[in-house]
């Protein structure tokens, strides 16, 4: 919804959200992120969705479908990513486990992975409560050699 554009790009500027990306998303690539989600929901029917409470944005989760080469690719990567004031409170879990039982329910997926820097230890934690389990590690290929988070660690779980 074009109501959650400014509440997604303050999420994507605010230093403790990203802190294990590459760089902050600034209003250009905030708004190319969503319309990206948008056209790959038209294109799949299925892609990252907004997490609201109340009629609040909280963040987003969901599936996609990673565009770099790895040894694990192909599959399909559940992601989230939520809005500081909306940490601790079990969104992320709750909204992952709901993307896990349509991914294998509904999409009739065989396994669905995850990754996330090595530091980022809240995300591990929550692909930890779902069900997941550690599948290894890699060196993300879109982040620069030398770059503190371009190791990745690599979850995955079966249907």
């Amino acid at each position: 919804m074009d109501a959650d554009r400014d509440p997604f790009a303050a999420m994507g500027v605010d230093p403790e959200v990203m802190q294990h990306f590459p760089a902050p998303l600034n209003r250009e690539a905030s708004d190319a992120f969503i319309d990206r989600a948008r056209a790959g929901i038209d294109e799949r029917g299925w892609g990252l969705w907004a997490v609201e409470r109340d009629g609040a944005f909280l963040g987003f989760t969901g599936l996609a479908v990673p565009t770099f080469d790895a040894p694990f690719l192909p599959a399909v990567e559940i992601g989230w990513r939520f809005a500081r004031e909306a940490w601790g409170h079990g969104y992320a879990t709750e909204a992952a486990r709901a993307v896990l039982v349509h991914a294998f329910t509904r999409l009739d997926l065989d396994h669905v992975v995850s990754f996330t820097t090595v530091a980022n230890l809240r995300s591990q934690a929550v692909m930890t409560r779902i069900g997941m389990h550690r599948a290894g590690e890699f060196e993300h290929p879109r982040i620069a050699a030398g770059h503190p988070q371009r190791p990745h660690v690599l979850y995955r779980v079966d249907a």
